[in-house]
């Protein structure tokens, strides 16, 4: 490990980790939600300060969670939305007098399940302000907001195959992914149980989608991390295919992510507990004329770019990350979470 890279012990497989933001400030807290328990644990992290002045993450609160913790998504910077392998949802709030605190807000049993009535995993949920949309192994979109315990909307036959991952573009539009490489823009405006597009990668690269994010500030961008390790980029507006594909991890991506202030930075991270920081400040083909869209630019399969390993193989899947101005958080199936600081964005 380099020197700008701190470990914790957890003592239980890290599913998810989410950086508890602050206005405008730097966040000094995040959550954890861990998977492969009996009974799982959602932890509320806060950082303390040695005599040696270093600063390391104590847990501060934790919550029992029933089911893999299968994504945490926060709604404002008191509240977050959590999803369970049991087919459940759970609003959650933090009290802070005088400590951390979790409460319950608002629980969705069941909300996937199989037409048997076995509970499916609620395999992942995206946010866009109090409204919330969730996927699961059964086919399903539930569209849900903070404010009722009711589904606003639900659409039972969605997909034929189990959903992968969601994102939520716009207030009015969602893009899932399935098992079987297609990737579906939904306009929530439209009554009709259809999507509006489909995506799919070329025949002799068909992989699904595991996981999407979208870019900050041009939404129509959207990054895929891909079951083969691959790392594409579309332009929703234009085309049903990537605008490239480019080589990446030797195996699935966990997760990807644009840095949200400087999305001229993204992150990956891998099962094969590989966790990459791509960029393309040294002038490599993402940037021409000068133009703004730099992810659109690149040179297919074989565009350049700068790519560099945040940490040696940890040789467990890395399944989560979340970065905060130059501080990135990710967790592992080691059974530890870990803190890199000061890194080039």
């Amino acid at each position: 490990m380099g020197e700008n890279i701190q470990g914790t012990f957890t003592s239980e497989k890290i599913s998810k980790i989410r950086w508890r933001r602050e206005n405008f400030t730097e966040a000094k807290s995040f959550i954890t939600g861990s998977w492969d328990n009996p009974i799982n644990n959602i932890i509320h992290w806060t950082f303390e300060t040695s005599e040696d002045d270093e600063t390391y993450p104590v847990v501060d609160s934790t919550y029992s969670f029933h089911g893999d913790v299968t994504e945490i998504e926060f709604i404002d910077k008191n509240a977050f939305v959590a999803s369970s392998s049991m087919g459940s949802v759970k609003l959650l709030g933090i009290n802070e007098s005088p400590y951390a605190e979790f409460r319950d807000l608002m629980s969705w049993e069941l909300i996937h399940r199989f037409s048997t009535g076995d509970s499916a995993a609620c395999t992942a949920l995206a946010t866009f302000n109090q409204d919330i949309a969730t996927v699961g192994e059964d086919g399903r979109i539930n569209l849900l907001t903070a404010q009722e315990k009711k589904p606003v909307r639900t659409i039972e036959n969605a997909d034929s195959c189990s959903f992968v991952c969601i994102d939520f573009l716009r207030h009015n539009e969602i893009l899932t992914s399935n098992s079987r490489g297609h990737m579906k823009l939904w306009d929530l405006t439209n009554d009709r149980d259809t999507p509006a597009t489909t995506f799919m990668l070329p025949d002799q690269l068909k992989t699904e989608a595991t996981d999407i994010a979208h870019h900050p500030t041009q939404r129509h961008i959207v990054a895929a991390g891909g079951g083969d390790g691959s790392l594409s980029v579309w332009d929703l507006r234009q085309s049903t295919y990537p605008i490239s594909q480019l080589l990446a991890h030797s195996r699935a991506i966990a997760e990807v992510m644009f840095h949200p202030d400087r999305p001229d930075n993204l992150f990956t991270s891998s099962i094969n507990g590989e966790l990459w920081h791509w960029n393309d400040i040294q002038g490599s083909k993402l940037k021409l004329n000068g133009g703004d869209n730099h992810w659109l630019t690149t040179r297919g399969i074989d565009g350049k770019m700068n790519v560099s390993a945040l940490c040696s193989p940890m040789h467990k899947p890395i399944n989560s990350i979340d970065i905060d101005r130059s501080t990135l958080l990710f967790g592992c199936d080691n059974e530890a979470m870990y803190v890199v600081r000061n890194i080039a964005v």
